[in-house]
């Protein structure tokens, strides 16, 4: 697979709740987003920006909830896809955002999980729906804060950072187990 290849994906989802479609590539922060839901929009913007990605995401759905959700699954798929064997794997990263600070500690390795939380129950479900379908480790601690926009908009923050850092090239599968593979059937 070219390195092209490892660092470009695209992910669908439809249901008879949503549809969501997202294209991600890492390249210059670049991103089109449009989720109906203005907020999302501004963390799917900011979390790009932040991580170095191009990003398309296109979504509508019945609910917020439900939008949200899907646009976690979706976006976390295709970033599993998108990660090359290559990657530097962990990234580690806090942000200030006014009063708040929280820091994101990241493992692209494979194995889902997410610890927290933040507090906005909408955007803590996001968090672990990506976590699962990204098949990454996230730890978000909020070190301080009191507004509760301030501290979502600092976890995607940090989280954009955090994900720049873990998909630079290593040159090198990065673990003692060398490449992983799994097929699904």
């Amino acid at each position: 697979m070219s390195k092209e290849q490892a660092t470009r994906a695209t992910a669908e989802r439809s249901t008879r709740e949503t549809t969501v479609r997202v294209e991600v590539a890492v390249g210059t922060g670049r991103a089109e987003v449009d989720t109906t839901v203005p907020f999302l929009d501004h963390m799917m913007v900011t979390f790009a920006r932040y991580a170095g990605l191009d990003l398309v995401l296109h979504a509508r759905g019945d609910l917020r909830h439900h939008l949200i959700e899907d646009v976690a699954l979706t976006l976390g798929a295709a970033m599993a896809r998108a990660t090359p064997a290559t990657a530097a794997r962990f990234g580690d990263r806090t942000m200030a955002m006014d009063e708040a600070l929280v820091q994101a500690v990241l493992d692209v390795g494979g194995r889902p999980y997410y610890e927290g939380p933040i507090p906005s129950t909408l955007y803590e479900h996001f968090m672990r729906s990506f976590c699962d379908a990204a098949s990454c480790t996230l730890h978000l601690q909020v070190l301080r804060g009191e507004d509760r926009h301030h501290i979502v908009e600092a976890a995607f923050k940090a989280l954009g950072l955090a994900y720049r850092e873990a998909l630079a090239d290593s040159g090198a599968v990065f673990s003692t187990k060398g490449a992983v593979s799994m097929e699904e059937k």
